[in-house]
């Protein structure tokens, strides 16, 4: 099994939800986070002053899939957060060595 974790820009989420519905993937989990990378956030200007934004709104999209899907959901992934601008996100795939659905106590593949 795989963990997929995704950052990308809040605007892309429901695009990204529907390429990984697409292709069969039915949970995940969504957070809003904050954060930034080589960009390290931007200035702004609020009533004369100018500030720097350091962390800038993200969403952390987590996904447990079977090993055998996970070139088509990275994929789909890519495809849908892409806008080709600075900030789009990454993409981090990790294994998972065990998942157990507490209700049904099934274990591996069936928990997904």
């Amino acid at each position: 099994m795989k963990k997929i974790e995704a950052i990308i820009k809040p605007f892309k989420l429901e695009e990204v939800k529907d390429a990984l519905s697409d292709i069969g993937i039915e949970g995940m989990t969504v957070s809003e986070v904050k954060g930034f990378g080589r960009q390290k956030g931007h200035t702004e200007i609020y009533r004369g002053s100018e500030y720097t934004v350091d962390f800038l709104p993200k969403i952390k999209i987590e996904i447990i899939i079977a090993d055998a899907q996970k070139d088509a959901a990275v994929s789909a992934i890519v495809k849908a957060a892409k806008t080709g601008k600075i900030g789009d996100g990454k993409v981090f795939v990790t294994n998972v060595e065990d998942a157990i659905r507490i209700r049904t106590d099934e274990k591996g593949d069936a928990a997904i």
